[in-house]
């Protein structure tokens, strides 16, 4: 607190110390003076003002050369007396911004004075101190004509030290003090003519004589060098923006009379004056038009977030406030705007949008029309020139051009459906996007991943996300690679959807799906997104007054679509070149045993020419993509309708269910996530869910599309993904569909054996999983029961009743006969060898077996067909036929009665398959047949050791020498791979089929030779574990 709070005590103390600084001028008296003047109160300091400004003002008007050192003291002295009072006198105001000012004063040059930076500092901060302390009358009477010259001096004075300094402190203080003078500062409580209109057009008239000078100044410094510094470029902006906001502004300069009033100033002084009529403010405008865009060009792509941000500022001032006086710069304003959207700072990024919609709120587009005449124009343009920019610029180019095309949609809103009922808007729009959004179709592993495995589909939609195109493989496009550009892409579309008429767009873009093959890929990209926009979904809606198409008009648009896109020509193309079913031409070579050759090799006969022309790779690729996308865009329309997609899903589901089985495995992958889609908008939980609550309808469907199955050649794989994805709940429906394949299967083996394989497998898969029986998983163990029965032999016998012995020795002659080949009369014996079946006291007929379950009576069936298949000439189809007979054992492995006549039918072939043919048919076979022996166990030993055994140990003991001498690229043969599974599943086979002495010592001297260090690794591991296995054997033997 000061200790002098009355003017009498405060003129005691001063009065001395103002003397001896008026007798001498030294810094010592000043700084002494500035001393004292911190002890004395505000108000006493206000009554002493003019007193003790007296010496500092004398100090500064003394004739000859002053030390810098001085004057600065001086000058520092003074800005703290005028920040403690206030300045009541207009002229005092003038008479000490004159004498600050030509503190900078340099008489031989028109730039600031050399002198020290501290002065120079010091001096701007005591002009700007001195503003901001005068009272409001006295600073709006001191800008009047006769004050122009000292104005205009200090405002050059002011524009040389921010161009010409290289302190940045004194760019931004002089900048600051600038801003200051045209009464344009940030301060709350500065006077300013806001009230006033009259005031306004006078100030502004009196400023518009600076205008030239600062723009083109505030312009060179900032697009000057970005090493100056944001800062400095921030500043500069914002004098501009608010110089020229102010001195153009249309409220002023629509009160603008024609002819100008005539000043009581001198002649030289009214020289100066600007009357702001209607040519001057044309003339002005073009050309801080010039400015305005090497502004934006400049900045726009400044490195620093808040420099691009000030931008921001400066296109929302200028468009408020002076769109029709600056009508020229309305396009590169709004462009510059509509571009920074999507800059990669959020702060600018918010900036934008709070812009954008201040705008929509003052409806500066919408309401007026020359704006949207402009951006429309704008719009065109940039749509012109679209597809040459994307192909010309950079990644980060067409990020930005795109993100400026969304701008202009984002601010157009509403009058985008007027703009799009132009059709030169239309062509040109629609042409740019097609060709922008051109995919790359030349890779060719789209066309060589295939899928091979028979794993469900996602069983839970819970882990993936709602949106349909999230799981989606990315693409590639011709014109970018930046993920980020499709994104904009697809948000422009979707604002299209939103904001345009929907029934004309899709109109439109059908019709270009329908005029070339070239752009229906494009077209049905922007389809999906359009009914997305539509629907208002994820769109940003910045003028919160477009209402979107009603549920029902959109229904009826997504039904049009997608009976277009499931129709036969646009969803049965060719995505491979693969010969369909029975015509692949795979064979063995004549004479080839793969189980006793030392060599194992197949040959492939070319396909036979065709009439018509083979696709190409990028031919296939593009139907992929055509089909993926159509895909998607069920996703999509899923997405877009929600619930009332259920009332699309009897004409949906069944195609997508023919996709999801589809070899290609991108084109399995998408209708996958279309299904995962399609659960989540109609609300099911699971794709199960979805499959079991409208399996009838499928169910209905496969039946009558396998009477006429050369027109429906896809639906074994509907019956297959069903089986793959539902439980046993399912069989029921399928049980008669079943009937339905076999019969078609037995009417069409020759041609479509291949489908009906696959769905023979999923179908054994799906039972072995549903009725596992007797704890088993329906995993194919090699284990047996007659294994576990050997596992506690001395429990048993303990056990064991007289009629458990009868009972055991009648099933041991049962299975000798059997054995033997006596099966002639095989039901009969059975029916007279089996105990009697337990039934009811009730039942009548005892001597009946009661019916067999659906399931077994299917494998039953199934493994039937299956035996007449193993000998198909198509390699493929062998393969997949001994897979589908493990699973039939595997499922009717409780079921002796059925199971054992069954492996005798299948024995003679099983054996064919392991002795005579292709490497890869005998190496399934194999596993077949330890299968068979962990299931039937006695029943194949003799016919084992009889007709496989000796061929198996002769070919182990020619192939020795042949993998002895071989090197490590030996393991990656067949003929290793077909070595190592025998040695590794004799041990196992030759314990479940209980063989004898000799023949396990046949297999011993067959293995004993690949205990040999020449022999590779594993193979030497594996003849170590049968070796193993016989000690074992032995010990519980003897």
């Amino acid at each position: 607190m000061a200790v002098f709070d009355t003017p009498e005590e405060a003129f005691g103390i001063l009065r001395p110390v103002c003397v001896q600084l008026t007798k001498a001028q030294t810094v010592e008296n000043v700084e002494h003076l500035q001393t004292q003047l911190q002890a004395v109160s505000d108000a006493a300091l206000q009554e002493l003002q003019q007193y003790v400004l007296f010496p500092l003002r004398f100090a500064l008007k003394t004739p000859g050369p002053k030390r810098e050192r001085l004057v600065q003291s001086v000058v520092e002295c003074l800005t703290f007396v005028l920040s403690s009072t206030c300045v009541r006198e207009q002229e005092l105001l003038q008479e000490l911004f004159s004498e600050l000012s030509a503190c900078l004063y340099s008489p031989n040059s028109q730039k600031p004075a050399a002198v020290s930076e501290e002065l120079k500092l010091a001096v701007i901060q005591g002009l700007s101190t001195l503003m901001h302390s005068a009272y409001r009358d006295i600073i709006l009477t001191f800008y009047e004509p006769s004050i122009l010259p000292r104005l205009g001096f200090a405002v050059s004075l002011l524009l040389g030290l921010a161009e010409q300094e290289k302190s940045k402190q004194i760019k931004i203080a002089a900048l600051e003090c600038l801003q200051v003078l045209l009464l344009q500062c940030d301060c709350q409580d500065h006077p300013r003519p806001v009230g006033e209109l009259e005031q306004q057009q006078q100030l502004g008239d009196l400023l518009a004589s600076f205008l030239p000078g600062i723009s083109t100044t505030l312009t060179r410094i900032i697009t000057g060098d970005f090493k100056q510094g944001h800062s400095i470029v921030v500043s500069s902006l914002k004098v501009f923006y608010k110089t020229v906001g102010f001195i153009m502004a249309d409220e002023q300069l629509t009160r603008i009379p024609k002819a100008g009033a005539n000043p009581a100033v001198e002649p030289r002084v009214a020289a100066l004056m600007i009357h702001r009529e209607a040519d001057w403010v044309k003339s002005t405008g073009d050309k801080l038009a010039i400015l305005i865009k090497k502004i934006i060009e400049s900045v726009s792509v400044h490195p620093h977030w808040k420099a691009r941000r000030e931008l921001v500022e400066l296109v929302e001032v200028l468009l408020l406030k002076c769109s029709q006086s600056l009508v020229e710069c309305t396009g590169p304003l709004l462009k510059v705007l509509v571009g920074l959207v999507n800059d990669e700072s959020p702060e600018v990024q918010a900036q934008c949008n709070t812009v954008l919609r201040h705008f929509a709120d003052q409806k500066v587009v919408v309401g007026s029309r020359a704006l949207a005449d402009i951006l429309s124009e704008s719009l065109h343009a940039l749509a012109t020139s679209l597809p040459r920019l994307m192909n010309t610029q950079d990644d980060q180019g067409k990020f930005s051009t795109l993100s400026l095309l969304l701008g202009y949609l984002k601010l157009l809103g509403p009058k985008v459906h007027v703009i799009l009922n132009s059709v030169a808007h239309l062509q040109r729009l629609s042409r740019a996007l097609v060709q922008v959004l051109e995919l790359e179709v030349a890779d060719v592993k789209m066309v060589e991943e295939r899928r091979w495995n028979s794993d469900n589909l996602s069983a839970s939609p819970e882990a993936s996300d709602a949106r349909p195109w999230s799981r989606v493989q990315r693409r590639y496009f011709r014109c970018f690679t930046d993920e980020r550009v499709f994104l904009l892409l697809r948000q422009i579309c979707q604002l299209l959807g939103y904001y345009g008429d929907l029934y004309l767009l899709v109109d439109h873009f059908m019709e270009l799906y329908h005029t070339s093959v070239v752009y229906r890929k494009q077209a049905a990209m922007i389809l999906n997104e359009l009914v997305v926009g539509a629907a208002g979904l994820d769109v940003e809606d910045i003028h919160n007054q477009c209402t979107s198409i009603g549920p029902e008009e959109l229904r009826e648009i997504v039904k049009s679509i997608l009976e277009e896109y499931i129709s036969q020509e646009n969803w049965y193309l060719i995505t491979c070149i693969e010969a369909e079913e029975g015509e692949e031409t795979t064979v063995k070579p004549p004479g080839l045993q793969a189980i006793t050759s030392g060599t194992h090799t197949c040959q492939v006969v070319p396909f036979p020419a065709s009439s018509k022309p083979s696709p190409t790779i990028c031919s296939m690729n593009s139907n992929i993509w055509q089909i993926c996308i159509q895909l998607e865009g069920i996703g999509q329309f899923a997405y877009a309708l929600r619930k009332d997609f259920r009332l699309l899903l009897m004409s949906a589901l069944y195609p997508v269910l023919e996709k999801a089985g589809d070899q290609t495995l991108l084109i399995s992958q998408v209708a996958t996530s279309t299904m995962v889609a399609i659960c989540h908008a109609c609300g099911y939980n699971s794709i199960q869910h979805l499959i079991n609550q409208n399996s009838d309808y499928l169910v209905n469907g496969i039946s009558l599309n396998l009477r006429h199955l050369a027109l429906h050649p896809h639906t074994p794989k509907v019956l297959e993904v069903m089986l793959r994805n539902s439980d046993a709940s399912l069989l029921p429906l399928v049980a008669d569909v079943v009937q339905d394949v076999l019969a078609t299967l037995d009417q069409f083996y020759d041609k479509r054996a291949v489908s009906f394989v696959s769905v023979l497998h999923a179908l054994m898969a799906a039972l072995a999983h549903w009725f596992p029986d007797a704890g088993s998983t329906g995993q194919l163990q090699p284990c047996s029961l007659e294994e576990e029965g050997r596992q506690m032999p001395a429990a048993r016998q303990a056990s064991a009743t007289a009629e458990d012995i009868e009972q055991f020795v009648l099933s041991y002659l049962k299975e000798k006969d059997i054995a033997e080949g006596n099966v002639s009369d095989l039901e009969t014996e059975e029916e007279e060898q089996s105990s009697p079946p337990k039934v009811d006291e009730n039942d009548t007929l005892p001597d009946v077996e009661p019916p067999l379950p659906v399931h077994i009576q299917i494998a039953k069936d199934v493994m039937e067909r299956c035996i007449h298949l193993s000998s198909d000439k198509n390699l493929k189809i062998r393969l997949k036929v001994l897979d589908v007979l493990g699973l039939c054992v595997v499922v009717l492995q409780f079921h002796k009665n059925q199971l054992l006549p069954m492996a005798h039918r299948a024995w003679p072939s099983l054996v064919h398959r392991l002795t005579s043919d292709d490497p890869l048919a005998v190496l399934r076979a194999f596993k077949v047949l330890q299968i068979l022996g962990s299931r039937c166990g006695d029943f194949l030993r003799s016919r084992f050791c009889k007709d496989v055994l000796p061929k198996l140990a002769n070919s182990l003991i020619t192939q020795a020498p042949i993998s002895a001498r071989a090197g490590p690229v030996y393991s990656h043969t067949l003929a290793f791979k077909l070595q190592l599974a025998v040695l590794q599943g004799l041990g196992p086979l030759c314990e479940s089929l209980d063989l004898g002495e000799g023949d396990l010592n046949k297999v011993a001297d067959a293995c004993l030779l690949y205990l040999s260090t020449k022999q590779p690794v594993k193979l030497q591991e594996a003849a170590r574990r049968y070796v193993c296995f016989i000690t074992r054997i032995s010990l519980r033997l003897f």
